[in-house]
């Protein structure tokens, strides 16, 4: 496959690298003081995690652009995570843009492994579990700042509603993406966008509260 044709796989690596990069560096800045201690400790874990997504996605990128065999040095993002996880400060915004930022991504990375595309290697299978295992995690944190006392579950509705619509922009973006599909990368009917509005508004109401650590 040229490397022509790889533009738009390379942009969506790196916004998924980015983002992970962005998410496990907020996970260490802000986790650490968490509302808890077992809390703080789960996000240096996770916070760990995210930044070895990053490196594998970062290096996928490099394969894409034809630069096998060469050194990954990250000290930043390339400038596509999304806004609301660039700018998280809190606790309530962190939680929100790791569940909506990783329902999102984990759908992409599900769409392009079963396009089962023969030249392309993504290496998400690596990465599945222990981004479910986050996943997991922020939903049960999520459900209970929806349903805490006082200003929280506002304010976590605001925080979730704009990390939604950054991640859903960039849904609607790859289901789009011309490139993409004609490349037989991903599906033409992979209705990321929908699948992942289901799934999002599923959490707002579910009025159940889950005890996490």
């Amino acid at each position: 496959m040229s490397n022509s044709k790889n533009i738009s796989l390379v942009e969506l690596a790196e916004t998924i690298a980015d983002n992970k990069y962005i998410l496990g560096d907020r996970l260490v800045e802000i986790g650490i003081s968490g509302p808890t201690l077992e809390s703080t400790l789960s996000s240096i874990a996770m916070a760990q995690q995210e930044l070895g997504h990053s490196r594998l996605i970062y290096r996928w990128a490099f394969d894409l652009k034809g630069l096998n065999g060469s050194k990954v040095e990250i000290k930043d993002q390339t400038g596509k995570a999304f806004s609301t996880n660039v700018e998280t400060s809190n606790w309530i915004e962190l939680i929100a843009g790791l569940y909506t930022t990783n329902v999102a991504i984990d759908l992409v990375m599900r769409a392009i492994i079963e396009s089962d595309h023969p030249e392309i290697n993504p290496p998400f299978s690596k990465m599945l579990k222990e981004q479910n295992e986050h996943l997991v995690y922020s939903k049960s944190w999520c459900k209970q700042l929806l349903n805490d006392k006082g200003s929280i579950p506002r304010r976590f509705k605001e925080a979730y509603e704009k990390a939604t619509n950054d991640a859903l922009k960039w849904l609607n973006k790859v289901e789009n993406d011309q490139l993409l599909i004609s490349e037989k990368m991903i599906a033409a009917n992979t209705n990321l966008a929908s699948n992942f509005k289901s799934q999002v508004d599923e959490l707002l109401n579910d009025g159940a509260v889950t005890n996490v650590g």
